[in-house]
């Protein structure tokens, strides 16, 4: 993602001293950071590149995510990068939580427990919950909520599936917790939602 310094400035000037490289004694500095993309910030370029919006509300969506994504690179933690956790510094590590990701992944209509989980990819319970935090940026759980709803949405923005088609794909037993749940992450229902695609 490149944003021009004076446009990057613009957006968030009134925010600079929650920013520690914006701050008026860093401001003659030059910043560079190469960093992952978290499974928050991927779900958001999704978005924005799969989006279906009358093209007179596309400006306004469109700055809407680039607050979202900026927003969500600046809150990640200070030990998010590998290189200062020994313990993401094992590939073996590393490579047991990204089985883990991809278990929950496959089975996110019922997944398992997080010992269940621990047990199959071989390590310790509180390693999994710090590794996974670590390269993923969320919990296990939290991560796996995020992945159903942007599931979710996709599948109804196909217009091929009712509501309780798709709650139940993702793991919904019944229509009220995957409205409910729906609701949590977009803040509108999926009938509100398949509306406004409609409208």
């Amino acid at each position: 993602v490149l944003l021009p310094i004076n446009k990057f400035h613009g957006l968030f000037f009134s925010y600079s001293n929650y920013i520690t490289f914006l701050r008026e004694k860093y401001k003659d500095r030059k910043y560079y950071k190469d960093a992952h993309i978290s499974p928050s910030m991927a779900i958001v370029l999704n978005q924005l590149m799969n989006y279906n919006l009358h093209q007179t509300i596309k400006p306004l969506y469109f700055k809407g995510k680039a607050y979202e994504l900026i927003s969500l690179y600046f809150n990640r933690p200070a030990d998010a990068d590998i290189e200062q956790c020994p313990f993401l510094a094992d590939e073996d590590n590393v490579s047991k939580i990204k089985k883990a990701k991809q278990i929950m992944i496959a089975r996110m209509a019922e997944p398992p427990t997080l010992q269940e989980l621990a047990d199959e990819i071989n390590l310790p319970i509180n390693r999994l919950k710090e590794g996974f935090k670590q390269i993923y940026g969320d919990s296990v759980f939290s991560f796996l909520f995020d992945y159903k709803m942007e599931v979710a949405r996709q599948l109804l923005a196909t217009g091929s599936h009712n509501v309780n088609e798709v709650g139940l794909k993702v793991g919904y037993s019944t229509a009220s917790h995957f409205i409910a749940a729906f609701k949590k992450k977009f803040g509108t229902t999926p009938k509100k939602f398949l509306m406004g695609l409609n409208s």
